[in-house]
């Protein structure tokens, strides 16, 4: 079977290896460079601890132990001349620094725990033995063991690279204006701005342009871009040592709020750089610097980590996150398209999620049962109708 993957990003790639070593002949087709979108402008988070029990959870849970079978798998297929893709599961400490904040901590940790999660309270008078530099002034933390970090543009070459060793053919700067359905109106191929790709099957993994991309394709599909901001420092001596959030930072990613929220989130590179972030903002692809969004994650980060008031910002980088209103990733077979498949909606958890999300796909494609539930990331779900019907008006 022939499958064409639209969009080269981590989801893209991890989608790519999934079925071109499952025997599929495999096309991607990216309108810019590959890795040059989405997956070239983030952290590289691997989270459990920010996600609540659910659908998404058990998916990060999976997530998380193929991240770190996928390490060994990429070193030892690609060489040690392929650059690292900087695994690390480093773990998690999320704090509170209100009494009202401690107490939503405590309690969401708890739901946690009973979904499966390492999520271990510890005294605030201990956080300082994982944390030295951080504030003393905390009224809660937990500490998450599972959480993990990547390079993000490191992790999607490395997983592009795979797929070309298992035959898969990229090609970039090709963009998708169209496609054919046969009489049964499953899709046979699309139609680009080099010529016409037949396929057997189509994935849609164009993160927040998967809906500009599936409306060239006759359905609609409600994938909106959520801008988010990231500082980085000068290199300095480690001292974060894990990745360190405040419980804000929660409910901003399961927040419908258009407007700007920030929240912080702080991690420390292999390199010696400290990335500082985060920013949510409804504002479509605007891409122009705001320098009062960068003002108000650098003055919350230092109420963290204060001796970051006297470190340098090196650059700041922004990148837009495919957000759906439901809160949920789409992944799987479209019911109105036969053969169109979608890998799209993760938000912020792209990265995180790529890998298992590829795994739900090619289960679903080979009539498998997939290593997690898939019915709640359905097109159809009951949460996202609403919003479908009313774009269909």
């Amino acid at each position: 079977m022939r499958a064409v993957i639209i969009g080269a990003g981590i989801t893209g790639a991890a989608c790519a290896r999934a079925l071109a070593r499952a025997g599929f002949e495999v096309v991607v087709l990216e309108r810019g460079a590959a890795v040059g979108g989405t997956s070239a402008m983030c952290e590289g988070n691997l989270l459990v601890s920010d996600k609540e029990p659910g659908p998404e959870l058990a998916l990060a849970l999976h997530a998380a132990d193929r991240w770190c079978a996928l390490r060994d798998e990429l070193r030892d297929e690609l060489g040690p001349g392929f650059p690292s893709i900087e695994y690390e599961r480093k773990g998690g400490l999320v704090v509170a620094t209100t009494q009202v904040g401690a107490g939503a901590l405590k309690s969401f940790s708890q739901t946690q725990r009973a979904a499966g999660v390492d999520a271990r309270e510890v005294p605030v008078d201990d956080a300082g033995d994982l944390e030295p530099f951080l504030t003393r002034d905390i009224t809660a933390a937990v500490h998450y063991p599972q959480d993990a970090q990547v390079q993000p543009a490191a992790a999607a070459e490395a997983l592009l690279a795979s797929a070309r060793r298992a035959g898969t053919e990229i090609l970039t700067g090709v963009e998708v204006v169209g496609g054919m359905r046969d009489v049964d109106g499953r899709i046979g191929s699309v139609s680009t701005t080099n010529g016409r790709h037949d396929a057997d099957i189509v994935v849609n993994t164009a993160g927040p342009w998967a809906g500009a991309v599936v409306s060239r394709l006759g359905v609609p599909l409600p994938v909106l871009p959520r801008r988010g901001m990231v500082l980085v420092t000068t290199r300095m001596p480690h001292r974060i040592f894990r990745k360190v959030y405040d419980a804000d930072y929660v409910g901003a990613t399961q927040s419908s709020d258009a407007d700007l929220q920030t929240s912080t989130v702080i991690e420390s590179t292999s390199a010696g750089n400290v990335l500082i972030g985060s920013s949510r903002q409804r504002i479509g692809f605007d891409d122009r610097l705001d320098l009062d969004v960068v003002r108000e994650i650098a003055a919350k980060s230092m109420r963290l980590f204060p001796f970051l008031a006297d470190m340098q910002i090196l650059r700041t980088y922004g990148g837009f996150r495919p957000y759906m209103p439901d809160h949920l990733p789409v992944i799987g077979e479209d019911p109105r398209v036969p053969g169109l498949y979608h890998v799209t909606g993760h938000e912020g958890a792209g990265v995180g999620l790529s890998v298992a999300s590829a795994d739900i796909l090619l289960a679903q494609i080979l009539g498998e049962v997939p290593p997690v539930d898939a019915a709640p990331f359905a097109v159809d779900r009951p949460t996202l109708a609403p919003h479908l019907q009313e774009m269909a008006r």
